[in-house]
């Protein structure tokens, strides 16, 4: 009888395992073979236990159970499986083409084309994270490659208070040079702390290495990512800190920085984070000097079930930079400090609709931009039979500070060879964006969009700008 239950055993074994069916379909037709022969022969076996019989069905387990120990041999994940178990990798090539249609300058290219490739590979590290007595740990290395400055302000088109219309362009000095950099590079210790009586529990994270800062901050889900939805430097960031320069990262965007999080409770819909995050900022930003006088960040975040039960992040935040330039390096190199604060919202109000708001205030430096709205929102193509596609409108108020208003129009717009705008803030810059995201198949997009720059510069008398572009995006 024992036999008898081992054989049983085995085969049920084999015959409820997932993880290798699919893949050797002909080893379980012969398991499934062997299971009704053997149920035919169960009831002769009481009966024969004794005699042949019983020999030849201990010899049939015996077979079996052979027969279950290879299986989970070949089930058994190899070397480079074990290695690689956990490692995400994702890649992208962005391409950009824009014409200004209108406001571009006189005897320039009106049109530019530009692409850009990403790579990133999300390594876990539980090993290290435990030996540091940390439940957990990832390594995020960022590899980005470009060329194509696209329509440049001041350049191509006039001076703008928003850094570009094309936030995907990357490039290097050399123009011909295409050569990647590491863009990302930082190591993250997380652990979960122990549970509360309510049954929350918090978590504490630790981040250090070569990191974007708007990874971390500021985020938006709507508003946020270039290579998918709004392109205009206005509406990807904060415009203070982006396009006004107070982030003071390198010249890609990226710096040395430590950040330290906690949130009130991972496991719930609703929870609270708290963000605090000391960045290289100038020369320090590049590895040039000491990380003295860091650009220092703090947020605090709610994400939950807000307005009729939909899903919603708010995001306020503070910051300080001690290294700033005034007017975002346009006129002066001296460093002083710049401080303000922001605020990042994005709310789902109906079905597949997603609105999304951002606010930024300058308490204190001489800054280029004093207060910046942007808000908008994007539709999801379900009512027109395209689930896939994603129709966004966006809108930016630019305010320039009195500072830039009195000292701009005494600078030279032909300094760098650049065309001679010239211009006179007095006022607000006004920017929409539109734009439909084609969702060809799982890994192609493309979509169409639409810029219009109003009072450009804050100049009432600059020609608005009126931009049209197509991007393509092929991602894994």
């Amino acid at each position: 009888m024992f036999k008898q239950k081992t054989l049983t055993l085995a085969l049920a074994s084999l015959l409820t395992t997932p993880a290798w069916a699919t893949a050797d379909d002909a080893l379980m037709q012969e398991v499934r073979r062997l299971a009704e022969r053997v149920a035919q022969l169960e009831a002769a076996l009481d009966k024969t236990a004794g005699g042949p019989e019983g020999d030849r069905m201990a010899e049939l387990s015996d077979r079996v159970e052979d027969m279950e120990n290879q299986v989970l041999v070949l089930k058994k994940p190899g070397k480079v499986e074990q290695a690689l178990e956990g490692i995400s990798v994702g890649g992208a090539l962005t391409m950009v083409g824009q014409r200004a249609t209108s406001g571009a300058a006189s005897g320039v290219e009106k049109g530019q084309l530009s692409y850009r490739a990403d790579l990133e590979v999300d390594v876990p590290g539980d090993t290290l994270g435990r030996l540091a007595g940390f439940g957990d740990s990832r390594f995020f290395v960022h590899l980005r490659a470009g060329q194509g400055a696209g329509l440049e302000p001041g350049h191509e088109i006039g001076p703008t208070l928003s850094a570009t219309p094309n936030s995907t362009a990357f490039y290097l000095t050399n123009a011909e040079d295409a050569s990647p950099i590491l863009a990302q590079a930082w190591y993250q210790l997380g652990t979960s702390l122990s549970p509360r009586a309510s049954g929350a529990l918090p978590r504490v994270e630790a981040t250090l290495g070569k990191i974007d800062l708007f990874g971390f901050f500021d985020q938006n889900d709507v508003a946020d990512d270039e290579s998918e939805g709004f392109m205009n430097n206005a509406f990807v960031h904060n415009p203070l800190l982006d396009s006004g320069g107070d982030i003071g990262a390198d010249s890609y965007g990226f710096a040395p920085g430590l950040i330290l999080g906690y949130t009130s409770d991972v496991n719930s819909v609703n929870r609270w984070k708290l963000s605090l995050g000391l960045f290289g900022t100038g020369a320090g930003a590049g590895f040039q000097t000491s990380f003295s006088k860091p650009l220092a960040i703090a947020q605090a975040e709610y994400g939950g079930r807000v307005l009729r039960d939909r899903p919603g992040n708010y995001r306020l935040y503070a910051w300080t930079n001690g290294r700033a330039t005034p007017y975002a390096n346009e006129f002066d190199t001296t460093e002083e400090r710049h401080s303000g604060w922001g605020l990042s919202v994005d709310q789902e109000v109906a079905r597949h609709l997603n609105l999304f708001a951002r606010y930024g205030q300058s308490t204190a430096g001489r800054v280029k931009i004093e207060r910046a709205l942007t808000l908008g929102g994007q539709l999801g193509g379900y009512a027109w039979g395209r689930q896939n596609d994603r129709v966004g409108l966006a809108f930016a108020w630019l305010d320039p500070s009195a500072a830039f208003k009195a000292a701009a129009p005494g600078v030279d717009a032909d300094a760098d060879g650049n065309p001679d705008f010239g211009f006179s803030p007095d006022g607000a810059e006004r920017t929409l964006e539109l734009f439909y995201a084609w969702q060809v198949n799982d890994t192609f997009q493309l979509t169409p969009s639409w810029q219009w720059i109003g009072r450009p510069g804050g100049d009432a008398g600059a020609r608005d700008v009126s931009i049209l572009g197509l991007r393509a995006k092929a991602a894994f």
